[in-house]
């Protein structure tokens, strides 16, 4: 995992640093007129007018690089535009001349711009860094970058090295660094306690577990988060085409995202009692996988036929949901790479989240805004509990009808939360197919800034 502060320096660092001078339109004619005749020249010759997202440098008489002048639209669009300029300036320092709409968005796409996966790959030409400005948190935007760098490694990581066991390592450093109780429930004591994680988990050589740590003072509110652990999933006996399976390694998204999250509160000293739950397990096929028609015992007493073994996600979120509920949380977030159908609704960048408390809704979608976080909220809407009874037990975990695959895997997890004072799920995909600025192709961080932002401001320090 690169490290952030080498490529954000200290607002100290800004003597040297080659000026990224910032233009519009209607600027550039004004500041193109002060340049010297051979300035001008050579910026026209080279192409650049002042366009949006359009760049151009500009050496000085002894053909060094002097300044950087960068196109603005008139109407603020993506801050992470910004980190276009990542992939195209040579190695140095850099620092902004001029006003961005979003100065602290667009120096975060800067700092995901710089990330690369180099676990297996070397020698990656260093990034251009960027100084900090003065009136910018630069040790708040380190924290989020480099929580959303570990995101990303853990999500990038071949299942072969992100199986179970290392999923729980990753769990511990995380809890280690900061000093968090954990505990964790396998074997024996899993089947018992947790029937549905250990079933899912069961046909794979390697053993399901659920991973709990806790921070924090007793008395202070009560956050809880759970994601979703599967390391890999061949979609068990109801087998997945080869096609999709290859990018199965992202199935444990969601537990990656609320330990970038979790590392993100914990490093900033909220106010606040943080619990997290990872059932980690490997959905995988042998003679004691579970079948298509099973019905199963949840942790909470419920009863789940099984009607696609393909749909493991939401079991074994149910169980750790189940425990999360039982200390009525003021706050239960659940973080899941669960359904192709949020993909077919809003499609890869924008997660949909489920939740019946508008309050909460409505800070969700101020800070996804602020945070430059893409969010929207979907319906718990409850008469299609409908599409997943089952004739022979209280629920079945897919459903016959394939209609609002998003929206019952969330009614479904519903059921397992009573007494949480507050509940919200985030059904994310954890992954970007096609790279844009600041978000390179592979594996992604999605929801975790705009839910920081809400829990900073619930719980600050």
């Amino acid at each position: 995992m690169p490290d952030p502060s080498l490529v954000l320096l200290s607002a100290t660092r800004s003597r040297g640093a080659t000026p990224i001078v910032t233009v519009t339109a209607k600027s550039w004619p004004g500041i193109e007129r002060a340049l010297d005749q051979a300035g001008r020249t050579w910026l026209r010759k080279s192409g650049f007018t002042g366009q949006p997202g359009k760049h151009g440098l500009l050496p000085d008489k002894a053909g060094n690089l002097e300044k950087i002048f960068y196109g603005l639209a008139e109407t603020p669009g993506d801050p992470f535009e910004f980190a276009r300029l990542v992939r195209v300036l040579p190695e140095g320092n850099y620092r902004i001349d001029g006003d961005l709409p979003d100065k602290r968005g667009s120096i975060l796409g800067w700092l995901l711009e710089s990330y690369r996966f180099e676990r297996y790959r070397t020698g990656a030409s260093p990034s251009p860094r960027l100084v900090c400005p003065a009136d910018i948190d630069r040790a708040a935007l380190l924290r989020a970058a480099g929580a959303h760098f570990m995101v990303r490694d853990l999500v990038n990581t071949p299942s072969s090295d992100m199986g179970p066991d290392d999923l729980e390592a990753a769990a511990r450093q995380v809890a280690a660094r900061h000093h968090a109780k954990l505990r964790i429930v396998a074997g024996d004591r899993l089947r018992r306690e947790f029937p549905m994680i250990h079933t899912v988990g069961q046909a794979s050589s390697r053993r399901p577990r659920l991973i709990d740590f806790i921070w924090g003072p007793a008395r202070a509110p009560k956050l809880t988060l759970v994601g979703k652990g599967v390391c890999f999933d061949t979609g068990g006996l109801d087998i997945k085409p080869a096609s999709g399976m290859l990018t199965m390694k992202k199935d444990m998204g969601g537990a990656a995202n609320v330990l970038g999250l979790a590392r993100m509160i914990m490093e900033a000293k909220l106010k606040l009692r943080l619990r997290v739950l990872i059932p980690a397990v490997e959905n995988s096929i042998s003679g004691n996988a579970f079948r298509p028609g099973d019905v199963l015992t949840s942790r909470k007493g419920i009863r789940v036929e099984i009607g696609n073994t393909d749909a493991e996600g939401r079991l074994i979120l149910g169980d750790a949901l189940a425990l999360a509920d039982e200390e009525s949380p003021d706050l239960l977030i659940d973080m899941a790479t669960l359904t192709g159908a949020a993909r077919v609704a809003l499609g890869p960048d924008l997660p949909p989240f489920y939740t019946s408390d508008d309050d909460l809704a409505g800070a969700l979608a101020r800070h996804s805004t602020k945070a430059n976080d893409p969010l929207w909220r979907m319906p718990l809407w409850t008469p299609y509990y409908a599409l997943i009874e089952s004739s022979i037990a209280e629920l079945n975990n897919a459903g016959e009808s394939g209609f609002a695959g998003s929206l019952t895997a969330a009614l479904f997890l519903k059921r397992f939360v009573d007494r949480a004072k507050s509940y919200v799920h985030f059904d994310i995909f954890a992954w970007t197919p096609a790279a844009k600025p600041g978000r390179p192709r592979g594996g992604e961080a999605q929801a975790i800034h705009a839910l920081f932002g809400l829990i900073e401001e619930r719980y600050g320090a």
